[in-house]
C-alpha cells in the first residue's frame, strides 16, 4: 500500500504540475495519472489500496467540504436561496428526462434501463465543483452576485437527490416498483443533515470557547484534527441510520462547519481553512488519481460515438435546467452562462455507482458503465477547463471597498 500511495502522490502531484504548466487544470493530469497506473492499463495501484479507494476518495471530499464551509459567505447565499434549491434537483431531471426521452432511439434500450443509466451521469461532481468553487469565494470572484455560494449549496445536494433516484428506478428495473418514501427521503435526509452538523457545530463551538475560558488554550492544529475527527463521525451517522431514516452526512459536515465560522472569530476561521486547505493539496491527488483508477478506459472505447452523442444532448437538456433555475435571479447572460458551464462536470458519483448496474445484472449494465466511463473523460476536463477560463471573464470581482462595506 505504501509504493501505491508514493505513486498516487509523486506521479499524480507530477503530473497535475505539468498541467499547469501548459494551461491546462490540474485535475486533468491527475484523472489521467489515476486511468495510467489503475488496475485496467499499468495495474501498478495494491489491490489493498483499490479495494479502499472508496473511502479515500470520501476522506478527500470532506476535508474540502470543510473548507467550504469555512468559506461560505452565508448572507450571500441567503440571497439566492431559491434558485440553490433548484440547482439540487432541476438540472439533475431535465438531464435524466433527456436520457428517458432520447436514449432508447440512440442507445436502442427500454425507458427503464434509460432511467437508469440517466440517474448514473445525473449528477455533478462535487469533487470538481466545490475545489473552484472555493477559489472564487476566496478571490471574491461572483460572491456579490452569490454564485459560488449557489453553485456549491446546489451541487452538494445535487447527488442525495439523484442517488436516490437512482436506487428507486434500479429497483424498477429488477421488477419492483417505486417507493414514494424514497421520494419523501430526499427533502428528510438535506433537513436532518444540515440540522445534526449545526448541533454538532455549536457543541464544538461550546467546547472550545469553554476550554479557552478556563485558559486552556487549543491549538488550530489540535482543532483541525478535532474537525476532522467530527466529520467522519457524522458520515458514519449517515450509515449507522441507514434503513431507519435518512441523513445526508456531506451536508452534516458543511453544515458544522458554517456554524463554527459563524460562531468563531474571523481570524480563526481563516487560520483553520487556510490549514484545511494545505491539506487539500494531499487530500486532492488521493481523490483525483483514484477517480481516475476507477474509470475502466476499455469501456469508453466500447461506448462509441452513439454515446457520445447522447451525452452531448442530455448535456443541452442539463443547460436549459440550469437556465430555468437562474430565472429571476437577476444574474446577467454571462453570470448565466458560467454557471451552465459549472454544472457540466461528472466523475464522483459515475465512477461510485456506475459500475452497480453491473454488478447486479442489469441488461443494460455493460452499456451504463461505458457511457458513465465516457462521461467522466469528457465532462470532468471540459467543465474544469470551462469554469478555470471563464470564471475571470464572466464573473465580476468584488472591489475592496465592495467588501469593506
Amino acid at each position: 500500500m505504501l509504493t501505491s500511495l508514493a505513486l498516487v502522490f509523486l506521479l499524480g502531484l507530477a503530473a497535475a504540475a505539468l498541467c499547469s504548466r501548459i494551461g491546462l487544470p490540474r485535475i486533468i493530469g491527475m484523472l489521467l495519472t489515476g486511468i495510467l497506473i489503475g488496475p485496467y492499463v499499468l495495474n501498478w495501484l495494491d489491490d489493498s489500496i483499490l479495494s479502499i479507494s472508496s473511502e479515500l476518495r470520501q476522506m478527500a471530499l470532506i476535508i474540502i467540504l470543510i473548507k467550504a464551509g469555512l468559506s461560505l459567505d452565508l448572507s450571500a447565499l441567503k440571497k439566492v436561496g431559491r434558485p440553490a434549491v433548484m440547482m439540487a434537483c432541476v438540472p439533475a431531471s431535465c438531464e435524466i428526462l433527456a436520457f428517458f426521452l432520447l436514449a432508447p432511439h440512440i442507445l436502442g434500450i427500454n425507458r427503464i434501463e434509460a432511467a437508469v443509466m440517466g440517474a448514473v451521469l445525473g449528477a455533478v461532481s462535487p469533487a470538481v465543483v466545490v475545489p473552484r468553487m472555493v477559489q472564487l469565494m476566496e478571490e471574491k470572484r461572483g460572491t456579490g452576485q452569490g454564485i459560488p455560494q449557489m453553485i456549491l449549496a446546489g451541487a452538494s445536494c445535487d447527488d442525495i437527490y439523484v442517488i436516490v433516484l437512482f436506487s428507486t428506478f434500479v429497483g424498477m428495473a429488477q421488477g419492483g416498483s417505486a417507493n414514494m418514501m424514497d421520494f419523501v427521503n430526499i427533502p428528510v435526509s438535506i433537513v436532518l443533515g444540515v440540522a445534526l452538523g449545526a448541533a454538532v457545530g455549536l457543541l464544538l463551538h461550546l467546547f472550545l470557547e469553554t476550554a479557552y475560558r478556563h485558559g486552556c488554550y487549543v491549538r488550530n492544529s489540535t482543532k483541525v484534527i478535532l474537525i476532522l475527527g467530527l466529520s467522519f463521525l457524522l458520515m458514519a451517522v449517515e450509515t449507522w441510520l441507514k434503513g431507519i431514516v435518512s441523513v445526508s452526512g456531506l451536508l452534516a459536515v458543511m453544515s458544522m462547519a458554517c456554524v463554527l465560522k459563524i460562531k468563531s472569530p474571523e481570524k480563526v476561521t481563516k487560520r483553520l481553512s487556510a490549514k484545511f486547505g494545505k491539506l487539500w493539496i494531499a487530500a486532492e491527488a488521493i481523490l483525483f488519481v483514484l477517480v481516475g483508477a476507477a474509470v475502466d478506459i476499455r469501456c469508453a472505447v466500447q461506448a462509441g460515438a452513439a454515446a457520445v452523442l447522447m451525452i452531448a444532448l442530455a448535456l443541452v437538456f442539463r443547460a436549459v435546467g440550469v437556465s430555468i433555475c437562474m430565472l429571476g435571479t437577476g444574474l446577467n447572460r454571462k453570470e448565466r452562462l458560467f454557471c451552465v458551464i459549472a454544472y457540466l462536470p461528472k466523475a464522483t458519483v459515475q465512477a461510485a455507482i456506475g459500475s452497480v448496474p453491473l454488478s447486479m445484472g442489469l441488461p443494460c449494465g455493460q452499456l451504463v458503465l461505458s457511457v458513465a466511463v465516457l462521461a467522466i473523460l469528457i465532462t470532468a476536463p471540459l467543465g474544469a477547463i470551462g469554469i478555470d477560463r471563464t470564471a475571470g471573464r464572466l464573473l465580476v470581482q468584488e472591489s475592496p471597498s465592495d467588501i469593506a462595506e
